[in-house]
């Protein structure tokens, strides 16, 4: 047990408490003596336990491994964690491991919402100053299959592919079904297809996609399904286009259209390309009048075409045909859509209006009235109305419409003293009516520019009695009507007013604050330009009093107001 080495070392089997002690080791030759003192002393083995053993857990569940250690009292101990035998780091994890020392001698591994990633052997290492031990534990993580391998498609039809693909990693839980969808340039995104077998087993590797539309470009792609869940798609396969077949999708809405007289306009919905089933596209537009027999029949070769007209000066208004619309294509003709009952077209209006009267209203509007005539044709659908100065040519009018049975409009925007000469005419979806005789009207000329002048004013309690000079208009604007006198509260936006025709008003100050007075001319042409703001506080509120009152005079005849105290007068004196 106790052996002496070549070398001189001493080696001690199987060693014991009663091992420790101070050992002594010395060398001798003919020259002299050498020797040094080991002191031994035995400890305790270091044991783990790590628990559990083996574990089988889902995605997305959490579990806490515990590392017991068993060693001598001694010495301390610590704890190392490894995945696969490298080192965890706590840090780089996203939050899925945490360790956990609770006590000297243990410590767990907490791992939450496990990955498929987190799989594999995880050991727990116990390093004392003595010894290292460690051990292990598997951890299986069940998940939603893998996907699925290359998908390739084997055989096309018009209406049907057959695919094939390998299976994917299962992830520990068998899979039970695969799922095939599909993707075109009409769909939004990937769509689950229709297959043969209904059911696609998680024992198949291939299938058939029915009910595809012929001349389609698809590509397709297969997902697995476990008891855990369904798992991320196969890659798309490569594009491929189905077959060409006859169509069979006859266009919707197939109905009747306004248009000029003698015309029958039939209307549809176009079929989508993803329907039109191959090249050379078109419509086969059939009609009859109604109760014949023999359809007439006319090729539309655009697959874009929502309209056909037919025209025969025989037909009259609003003779009713039955109608139907077809397809076909380089394969054949496909079926017809259901039939319709729809009439020839009425036509534009055949009458002008009458009694046409333009009023001029101010500056910048006419009132433009006028009757129609109530035809059993060509009803219209609104009016509209040519307006043009006086100098121009009518090929330079101005157009403006109705809708409905209105029988007037307020022409505005309009140049102020100018005359305009106007005409009206009647509208549908076929066209244009004739026009009225030309009716002429003149704007008003434009209000005056000038502004009421050297305004005085005297204020009485809350009564204030105003005088202003009169406006002489210009000869280019509107003669003089009155005069308007506004005011408000400082701070208001809607203004009251007085209308006067006298150069003077008096006005009730109705409550207490600062009211803001102003004072313009009135014309036929509207409003003249107002004077400059007179600010005039009210202390009574309504109420009248007995106190002085003070004469003042706003002067306009520079380019600053001025307020002037011209004199104190008794308030019934004046």
């Amino acid at each position: 047990r106790i052996t002496i080495l070549p070398h001189g070392s001493l080696r001690i089997l199987n060693a014991s408490k009663s091992d420790e002690g101070r050992y002594l080791c010395q060398g001798v030759n003919v020259f002299g003596s050498a020797e040094i003192i080991a002191s031994v002393s035995v400890k305790e083995p270091t044991r783990i336990e790590l628990t559990p053993k083996k574990v089988e857990l889902t995605v997305g569940e959490s579990i806490v491994l515990s590392c017991k250690a068993l060693h001598d009292s001694t010495l301390d101990v610590t704890f190392y964690w490894t995945l696969n035998g490298r080192p965890i780091d706590f840090e780089k994890e996203g939050g899925h491991f945490e360790s956990i020392k609770a006590q000297a001698s243990s410590a767990d591994l907490m791992i939450r919402s496990i990955l498929l990633m987190h799989a594999g052997r995880y050991g727990c290492r116990v390093q004392t100053a003595a010894d290292t031990v460690s051990d292990e534990t598997e951890l299986l993580v069940r998940g939603p299959p893998g996907p699925p391998g290359v998908v390739i498609v084997e055989e096309i039809t018009d209406t049907t592919a057959t695919l094939s693909w390998s299976p994917g990693a299962d992830n520990h839980s068998p899979i039970s079904l695969y799922n095939l969808q599909a993707r075109s340039p009409f769909s939004l995104g990937w769509q689950t297809v229709k297959t043969v077998p209904d059911l696609i087993s998680g024992d198949m590797e291939s299938a058939m996609a029915v009910e595809l539309n012929p001349w389609v470009e698809y590509e397709f792609r297969v997902v697995a399904t476990n008891k855990i869940g369904t798992g991320d798609p196969s890659a798309p396969s490569r594009v491929i286009r189905t077959n060409e077949a006859v169509p069979k999708t006859p266009p919707a809405n197939v109905s009747g259209k306004s248009g000029r007289r003698h015309e029958l306009v039939i209307a549809w919905e176009p079929v989508s390309e993803e329907f039109q089933s191959g090249e050379g596209f078109g419509y086969i537009v059939a009609f009859r009048p109604n109760g014949t027999r023999g359809w007439k029949e006319k090729m539309v070769t655009s697959s874009d075409a929502s309209k056909f007209i037919y025209r025969d000066e025989s037909v009259p208004p609003l003779t009713p045909f039955e109608v139907k619309v077809g397809v076909y294509n380089n394969k054949g003709d496909g079926p017809f859509s259901p039939i319709v009952v729809i009439c020839s077209a009425e036509g534009e209006p055949t009458a002008a209006p009458i009694d046409v009267k333009a009023t001029s209203l101010s500056v910048s509007e006419i009132l433009v009235a006028w009757k129609h005539i109530k035809e059993s044709l060509g009803r219209p659908q609104g009016f509209e109305v040519d307006y043009w100065k006086d100098m121009q040519q009518e090929e330079a009018a101005e157009k403006v419409k109705t809708e409905g049975n209105e029988s007037s409009i307020l022409l505005t925007g309009l140049e102020g003293n100018t005359l305009y000469h106007l005409t009206v005419r009647a509208y549908n979806a076929a066209g244009y009516g004739p026009p009225s005789a030309a009716v002429h009207a003149a704007t008003k000329k434009s209000p005056p520019s000038q502004a009421p002048g050297n305004i005085m004013w005297i204020q009485d309690g809350s009564h204030v009695s105003l005088g202003w000079e009169p406006v002489r208009p210009l000869a280019n604007e509107s003669d003089v009507m009155g005069y308007k006198v506004l005011f408000r509260q400082e701070g208001q936006s809607n203004s009251q007013v007085i209308e006067t025709q006298k150069t003077s008003a008096v006005v009730l100050l109705p409550d207490v604050g600062v009211y803001i007075i102003e004072v313009c001319a009135v014309s036929e042409g509207g409003d003249g330009t107002a004077s400059p703001q007179i600010r005039v506080p009210s202390f009574s509120g309504g109420k009248v009093t007995s106190a002085q009152s003070t004469l003042h005079v706003l002067s306009t005849s520079s380019s600053s107001v001025t307020f002037l105290l011209a004199l104190m007068v008794p308030s019934t004196s004046w």
